[in-house]
């Protein structure tokens, strides 16, 4: 979690700490359970995976559970121990850092595919294909990763090699301290969220001017549309990591004894909640993926079903 106060050494009761962990921990074996099942059913039916529209699904879905993991796993060692090797920390850190720039490009990306489909559906095949959609998710991982790596460097070449045997609290400003690094996250995330903030109304526009031109009898523009609006909320949840430092500070002022509550509910809000939209997105709203979701759901519960026995008594020769 991301807090202005976490050099102060307030902690939480056994009883507490305890269930708030368990709370943390049943949301992630849910979602956990969720992603697996929309990647098994992804994996299982070649439809999908020669679809670019769902191959920037499941990568989104796989970099979610990557991100959620291992905020959850800062967020258990946090109790457990409190302080960590550095080196696990950069880890850690920076491992989480990629894959929470990877979900807006990824939407970005996703709203693009929507507006070739609907507006320019002649050229789509062409376009939009299998190898290009990898090479686009090889894009979004450097975008999102060569501005990041960045501050490793600088650190190893400012910080002495002791500092990296030493222990802190896991968070960014806490190993990667130089100030100058702090504005340049800054200006990175103005720029990635106002690209792809400019990208979703484009092509939300574009896709509404094309939904009132077709017949109304087509609601494929539409529903193109209504995902568009989906991932704008998405987006929106995304930008609550990069506002929460500064939410924190405003309520601890206002409440200044609840900074574990606040802290506790700034990280359910912003790390966990918007990783429900995903699954709700497409698992639940997408027919196709859910048609093929639902067989494999009564494939997988066949199985269970109990087997006939072998009589006991058997006609003898």
């Amino acid at each position: 979690m991301t807090s202005t106060y976490q050099s102060v050494l307030i902690r939480d009761t056994f009883t507490t700490a305890f269930v708030k962990n368990l709370i943390v921990v049943l949301v992630w074996l849910v979602l956990t359970y969720i992603n697996s099942t929309l990647a098994a059913t992804f994996f299982r039916h070649q439809t999908f995976y020669e679809d670019p529209r769902y191959i920037l699904f499941i990568h989104m879905v796989i970099n979610d559970g990557i991100q959620l993991t291992v905020t959850i796993t800062l967020f258990i060692l946090s109790y457990i121990f409190y302080k960590i090797n550095v080196s696990f920390c950069c880890f850690f850190i920076l491992v989480a850092v990629f894959t929470t720039r990877n979900t807006p490009v990824n939407l970005a990306s996703m709203a693009i595919e929507r507006y070739i489909a609907i507006c320019k559906p002649l050229r789509y095949s062409q376009i939009c294909t299998v190898r290009r959609t990898y090479i686009v998710i090889g894009l979004i991982w450097f975008i999102c990763v060569a501005p990041d790596i960045t501050d490793l460097f600088v650190t190893l070449a400012t910080e002495p090699l002791s500092f990296f045997h030493e222990s802190v609290f896991c968070l960014r400003q806490n190993v990667f301290k130089d100030p100058i690094l702090a504005q340049k996250r800054k200006a990175f995330d103005i720029i990635y969220f106002s690209c792809v903030f400019l990208t979703l109304v484009f092509t939300y526009l574009k896709i509404l001017f094309a939904a009132r031109a077709l017949s109304t009898a087509d609601t494929s523009a539409q529903k193109a549309r209504n995902t568009i609006l989906l991932h704008g909320v998405q987006l929106a949840m995304c930008l609550l990591s990069y506002i929460s430092p500064s939410v924190e500070i405003i309520l601890h002022i206002i409440f200044p004894g609840r900074i574990l509550e606040i802290r506790y509910a700034n990280y359910l809000i912003v790390y966990i909640l918007p990783r429900f939209l995903s699954p709700v997105i497409y698992g639940a709203r997408d027919k196709k993926f859910r048609k093929y979701f639902v067989m494999d759901l009564l494939r997988c519960s066949c199985k269970y079903k109990v087997k006939p026995t072998v009589p006991l008594y058997k006609d003898r020769m």
